[in-house]
């Protein structure tokens, strides 16, 4: 029963992310986008002609709305205060200053006339000179509680005075008029000040009934046909429609549809994506840690990006989910890389507005993200993949802009602010690197790096417990980098592989010939089965202490490796010659078999060169001869079987340890006599 559970138990772990991962998605995508239609405006209809689903009404565009309201702010009521006190400060100084003006101290016909025009400027209110009415308008005067509907026209204001003056004065005080003008300029001020509170609050209650909606589109008018520009009348039609879906939506049972059916369509994206890594990623599908890794950058690219859009629709494209796509790539492959960038853009794409542009867009960019990036820890090499990744934005967005709307003339010159960003955002993907290697325990080139370091603690403690082994490993590392770069295999981890591949010796380096000093062996004291264990024990010694080192699994794997199933030759040989009826799993290395280029690479450059010390007086013939001898050996044994490793490519590493080794033993050609 517990065995069924533990062969169950993995399948109930992916499960448990996959539903996790699911329903935080979820969560986090809009409910109400399932009713809606995606459309941009200036930009051309790709789908069928589109037919009103039941009647509603056109709601106003802002254009609209903003001229209604200018109207009403241009017919509108404009409320003033008359201030008593003011009027009563001016009657007083037109009595006192009066005599001062003018010669004859006793005119009192002339003194009753300017009262009389006084009185009347008062009555229609002084209007302060920085009040400025541009337009007619109705005014209304307040004066205790009571309210005068007067027009702008009708008050006083101080730059006409002299025409006022004019106006009002008889034919026998017209001698006077500059008396008057001068008296009057010296005196008045204005009795009137603008209540804005009372202004707004009209202002405001006519806005409040202004209606938000014309018209009425009919069940089944046609709405927008194919090919269409939308446009003017048709935009507004389909942002009314939106409308309408979008306050149905408010519905609690439409939102649970929504909400099952986006879980439904969440869930089976991330289903067909355990399938393909089962299918043709295995070593990471029975891996919980590298699963759990990818869903979270799934998840992480949606939240991010449903965020930004939430925020603002236009915000999409700043979101960098091309970090994952690198992210991905340098912890596997392009392909696996490739594959989730799409699921990610997929389910995305429901929470914008067009999602065929985005989804368009989103892929080619993705496409250069993975294609670009060669030696990402390179700083230089970063930042071209980045330029070209913006780069990809900009072309791809112009290319759908062209297809979609039929010109560049109404083109968003701000959209390209926001690829900018996000390539900007994008430069962070090196930082990200580091921490998820530090949480999910993986491996990339920056780690790889200082890995390769001569000096880091465990290879010096190899360099001076085993300098044989260490000089040994150093060699297979410099074939093994050239055969990898050969035939495009990670060279950078071939190399480190390779040099903390024979890493257990270092617990018992004396048994090994490489660090042995003179002709004498412990071996010689020892039967062959007890040698041939010690020998295959420095593959677990190795996977021990590289564990107790923390190195990673990638290079764990070139330890376990590295030997494959092959037989321990000599003393198996020896064994025989003692007894012949012997156990031979006793002298085989326990495996595994090398399953990828790298470690298989490893495999035939540690063999070659170990080999290649036996070699007395070697020729490029011997060499060659040689090589090919060991290398078709470990074919025949099947070493290779679990690995991606091609004929081709295996010939295409012979001839490069050839090569090396010719340089090695510094081979001269010979010239005839």
């Amino acid at each position: 029963m517990l065995k069924k559970f533990l062969e169950i138990s993995p399948f109930l772990y992916k499960t448990f992310i996959l539903i996790v991962s699911a329903s935080i998605i979820v969560y986090f995508l809009p409910l109400n986008t399932q009713y809606s239609i995606q459309f941009s405006e200036g930009k051309r209809w790709t789908g069928n002609t589109l037919y009103a689903p039941f009647d509603f009404p056109i709601i106003k565009s802002a254009e609209e709305l903003l001229i209604e309201k200018q109207s009403i702010e241009s017919k509108s009521i404009l409320y003033f205060d008359i201030n008593a006190d003011v009027s009563e400060v001016i009657l007083n100084n037109y009595s006192n200053k009066f005599d001062n003006f003018f010669q004859n101290k006793n005119d009192s016909v002339s003194y009753k006339r300017g009262l009389v025009i006084l009185n009347s400027f008062l009555k229609r209110g002084i209007l302060p000179l920085e009040f400025n009415i541009t337009t007619p308008k109705r005014i209304s005067l307040i004066s205790y509680n009571t309210e005068k509907i007067t027009e702008a026209d009708s008050l006083f204001k101080l730059e006409n005075l002299l025409y006022e003056i004019n106006k009002n004065l008889t034919d026998e005080n017209k001698l006077k008029e500059r008396n008057f003008y001068n008296l009057f300029f010296d005196i008045l001020q204005p009795n009137l000040s603008y209540n804005k509170d009372l202004t707004e609050e009209y202002i405001n209650e006519l806005n409040s009934s202004i209606s938000q909606t014309r018209d009425l589109v009919s069940k089944g008018e046609v709405i927008i046909e194919t090919n269409q520009i939308v446009e003017g009348e048709k935009f507004n039609k389909l942002k009314s429609l939106n409308y309408q879906f979008s306050s149905k939506s408010d519905n609690k049972k439409i939102n649970q549809s929504i909400l099952i059916g986006y879980f439904l369509l969440v869930s089976t994206l991330l289903f067909l994506s355990l399938i393909y890594i089962y299918k043709f990623r295995y070593n990471v599908f029975e891996d919980d840690n590298k699963m759990t890794f990818i869903f979270l950058n799934i998840s992480l690219s949606v939240i991010m990006s449903s965020i930004l859009a939430d925020f603002d629709s236009r915000f999409i494209y700043v979101a960098p989910i091309c970090i994952f796509p690198l992210l991905t790539k340098t912890f596997f492959d392009s392909r696996l890389a490739y594959f989730i960038h799409i699921i990610s853009v997929i389910i995305i794409s429901f929470t914008v507005f067009n999602g065929f542009e985005y989804i368009f867009v989103q892929i080619l960019a993705g496409i250069v993200a993975i294609l670009s990036t060669s030696q990402i820890y390179k700083r230089a090499n970063l930042f071209i993949s980045v330029a070209q990744i913006t780069f990809t934005y900009f072309v791809g967005y112009i290319i759908f802009y062209l297809l979609s709307s039929g010109n560049i003339e109404k083109i968003d010159f701000f959209q390209f602010g926001y690829f900018l960003a996000n390539g900007m955002l994008t430069l962070f993907v090196l930082p990200l690197i580091y921490f998820y290697e530090k949480i999910f325990f993986l491996v990339s080139d920056v780690s790889l790096l200082e890995l390769s370091d001569t000096n880091s603690p465990l290879l010096k403690e190899l360099s001076d417990k085993a300098p044989g082994t260490f000089h040994h490993s150093l060699q297979v590392a410099n074939l093994s980098e050239a055969c990898a770069s050969k035939i495009k295999a990670n060279a950078l981890l071939t190399r480190v592989g390779a040099l903390y591949h024979d890493i257990g010796k270092i617990k018992k380096p004396n048994f090994f010939s490489e660090n042995q000093k003179g002709s004498i062996s412990p071996h010689d004291e020892l039967s062959p089965h007890e040698s041939a264990k010690i020998i295959i024990d420095h593959v677990s010694d190795g996977i021990s202490l590289g564990k107790k080192n923390k190195l990673p699994d990638r290079i764990l794997d070139f330890i376990r490796t590295h030997h494959g199933t092959s037989k321990v030759y000599y003393f198996y040989k020896k064994q025989i010659e003692v007894n012949p009826n012997l156990d031979i799993k006793k002298f085989i290395y326990p495996g595994p078999k090398p399953f990828s280029k790298e470690t298989s690479i490893v495999m035939m450059a540690d063999s070659i060169e170990a080999a290649s010390k036996s070699l007395k007086e070697p020729s490029f013939e011997i060499l060659e001869e040689f090589v090919h001898k060991i290398i078709n050996q470990q074919m025949d044994e099947g070493q290779f079987i679990n690995s991606n490793i091609t004929f081709s490519e295996i010939e295409a590493v012979k001839k490069v340890l050839i090569r090396k080794l010719v340089n090695i033993y510094q081979l001269r050609i010979e010239y005839p006599n």
